[in-house]
This record gives structure tokens, C-alpha cells and sequence, in this order.
């Protein structure tokens, strides 16, 4: 299922990289932005990750919540994101249940993989709006984060 700017955010609980769980519905109130990644610790998924990092002062001045999803387990987020020094939560579609849901997941990656999360972001309003979303088939692309940053800007 394709998700399109102006629908309602499916809802989700999934567990942070300190095993809380999370639910999107629960952020309301403030933009909210996801950014699913294929896997931890590679270099593509590292570098959007850490510009991310590196720019989150964008996001607080927005009053932006980030949160960085992947079918990684609890425990490979929680490493890392501890070395990578990175100052937003990670998600575990373990199950790839919310992956799917957001129309976000190879059926078949490298190596024989299967279903693990489309690099993709989408941002939400502070009503549970999509206003922005990008689904990238090239896990080596990285998304539109001039376009993301206006679409948040937009949302004050």
C-alpha cells in the first residue's frame, strides 16, 4: 500500500533502541519525522543518519520529533546509535509489520535479503497528516532533505 501526502499516518507501536515502546499516535502535537533505513552500520544508512545527527537543531526548531526505523533488532539500534553519538530515537520493525504498512519494504535486497525497509521519509503534521513522503527504490539514495526541512518549515 502506496501512503500519499494528505492521509492520516497509519498508527504504530514499535520499540525503541532502550526496548520503550513508541506509538505514533501518542506523538500528536508536534511534526513528526520517519525516516526508515535499510540496516544499521552501513555506510549509506550511517552517513543519512548522522547528517541527521549533525542537523538536528533543524528539527528541534521546528518542534519536530525524529525517528529513525529499520528492521534491525532492539539490540543492533541500540549499538548503533550509541556509535554513531546519535541524538534521535531508533525504531525495531523487527517484524517488518509497519514497514509493510507504509509501503516501504523489498520484497528481495542484496544478498538474498528479504523485506527489509526502503530508505524513505515521511513527514507528519501535528494532526497525524502526511504532508511529505518519498519512497526511494535505490537503497544508495539519500532522501530530499531540502524538500523535508521545507515541508517542516511549512508546518510552523
Amino acid at each position: 500500500m502506496a501512503i500519499t501526502t494528505g492521509q492520516q499516518a497509519p498508527d504504530f507501536t514499535l520499540f525503541d533502541h532502550e526496548k520503550n515502546p513508541v506509538k505514533l499516535s501518542e506523538q500528536k502535537g508536534h511534526p513528526v519525522l520517519l525516516l526508515f533505513f535499510p540496516q544499521a552500520f552501513t555506510s549509506v544508512c550511517t552517513k543519512e543518519l548522522c547528517s541527521v545527527r549533525d542537523s538536528i537543531s533543524i528539527y528541534n526548531n521546528a518542534q519536530a520529533k525524529v525517528f529513525g526505523i529499520s528492521v534491525d533488532s532492539v539490540f543492533t539500534l541500540a549499538r548503533f546509535r550509541e556509535e554513531q553519538q546519535l541524538n534521535f530515537p531508533l525504531l525495531s520493525d523487527f517484524n517488518k509489520e509497519v514497514s509493510s504498512l507504509y509501503g516501504t519494504i523489498y520484497q528481495d535486497w542484496i544478498l538474498n535479503m528479504k523485506g527489509v525497509s526502503k530508505r524513505s521519509a515521511f513527514v507528519i503534521d501535528k494532526e497525524g497528516i502526511i504532508r511529505y513522503a518519498e519512497v526511494l527504490e535505490s537503497a544508495g539514495d539519500i532522501p530530499d532533505f531540502d524538500k523535508i526541512n521545507e515541508t517542516l518549515n511549512g508546518l510552523r
